[in-house]
């Protein structure tokens, strides 16, 4: 990783942004899966962010929500599972294996030893008896393709048995063998999920058994990951690195080196990319570019370190508590105010940031409102974790 190391200004990583995220109107994508290909990880906590940052980023967003449920539930070109910071995300199918080695085999260890170490402390049954449960829901979902905890309950009735949690603690709890045991085989890559019960913007889901996959060495699996995502958001620093993954500082290292990264220089110090990216490409060439992201949008979240997109003073306004990004206004390569849907449907935004945002950028902001607007037609959306910009605008 030595030799000379060039400084990547603001202005370049944003026209780098406007090309590898889809987001400049000459970028744009033709399928959810290009778009999930570019961004290596979709948010899907809220399920709703991942068609909007689809829609986004589509040439034509007219087919977003029957392209998006095509590639997920039919195709099955892309999976909702748990990820990096055990937190949901939508992948490209063919990562499956990448992301379950590489983030997930350790998360999973910590969470069947929880449940374990709660059932016991609960007296409820051991280990043997809970894998004889899990064998037997995974064949009932064999046998049903989909299914709910309800339904598996049906074949399965032991996963109803439920065990106090925490007992005696200000957060005691009641607990049903289904819900920790799914959840556990989740992290584990055994079970994915599957269609949503009610509409697109639905957090209750079905269950499905995951892809098949080989089984990966770990080291190998993060040096591939890493090597994608700095493709895609590279220049990164190390801190950004560490928390997208959720790696330890020593495991980043590990990866930058296993895929040869290139130091650079950021405004917040040293950074990297992968070999080859060190130059300036065609990025420049593009011209200004308006975009209309959800709230846990991955453009918005994809760093630690977001100064160089988002101005510090508009945190405030469109982060909440917890340091959920909210739905956000783009103008050029940088957030410059929030959008919310009100009651009726109208999609209303407002500037948090006029400089240099000027009527070529009021106009076309108000033109990617409209395009939005247009696809998601009747539906009402909602964002799962509310910022104080977008419960004023909704209101």
């Amino acid at each position: 990783m030595g030799g000379q190391v060039r400084h990547i200004g603001v202005v370049e990583r944003r026209a780098r942004l406007a090309v590898r995220h889809r987001l400049a109107p000459q970028a744009r994508a033709a399928t959810p899966k290009e778009v999930a290909d570019a961004l290596v990880a979709l948010h899907g906590t809220d399920p709703a962010t991942v068609y909007l940052a689809v829609g986004a980023r589509l040439a034509d967003p007219a087919g977003t929500i029957a392209q998006t449920e095509r590639a997920l539930y039919e195709d099955r070109s892309l999976v909702r599972m748990h990820g990096m910071r055990h937190t949901v995300f939508v992948f490209p199918t063919e990562l499956t294996a990448v992301v379950h080695a590489s983030t997930g085999l350790a998360v999973a260890a910590r969470e069947r030893a929880s449940l374990l170490k709660d059932m016991a402390g609960a007296g409820a049954p051991d280990a043997a008896w809970l894998k004889e449960v899990e064998d037997s829901a995974l064949a009932a979902l064999a046998r049903r393709g989909q299914a709910t905890a309800a339904e598996l309950a049906k074949d399965e009735p032991r996963l109803r048995e439920q065990f106090v949690y925490a007992a005696g603690k200000s957060y005691e709890g009641v607990h049903t063998v289904s819900s920790r045991l799914l959840r556990v085989l989740g992290v584990e890559g055994k079970v994915v999920r599957g269609r949503p019960l009610g509409s697109w913007t639905s957090s209750q889901f079905r269950w499905a058994l995951a892809p098949a996959h080989p089984e990966l060495d770990t080291a190998g699996a993060q040096a591939e990951l890493l090597r994608r995502w700095l493709a895609a958001c590279g220049p990164a620093t190390e801190a950004d690195l560490k928390w997208w993954t959720g790696w330890r500082v020593t495991e980043v290292r590990r990866a930058l080196a296993a895929i040869g990264a290139r130091q650079v220089a950021v405004d917040e110090g040293t950074g990297y990319v992968v070999e080859g990216d060190e130059e300036p490409g065609a990025e420049g060439a593009t011209q200004p570019w308006a975009a209309l992201l959800p709230g846990l949008d991955p453009t918005a979240m994809g760093w630690q370190q977001r100064d160089w997109c988002l101005a510090p003073a508009l945190r405030p306004a469109l982060f909440d508590r917890s340091g959920n990004v909210g739905p956000t206004v783009w103008w050029d390569g940088r957030v410059v105010g929030g959008w919310a849907q009100r009651p009726d449907g109208e999609i209303v935004w407002r500037l948090l940031e006029k400089d240099g945002v000027g009527r070529e950028a009021e106009a076309a902001i108000a033109a990617e409102a409209e395009r939005l607007r247009g696809w998601v037609g009747t539906t009402r959306v909602t964002p799962r974790f509310r910022t104080p910009l977008e419960r004023e605008l909704s209101a």
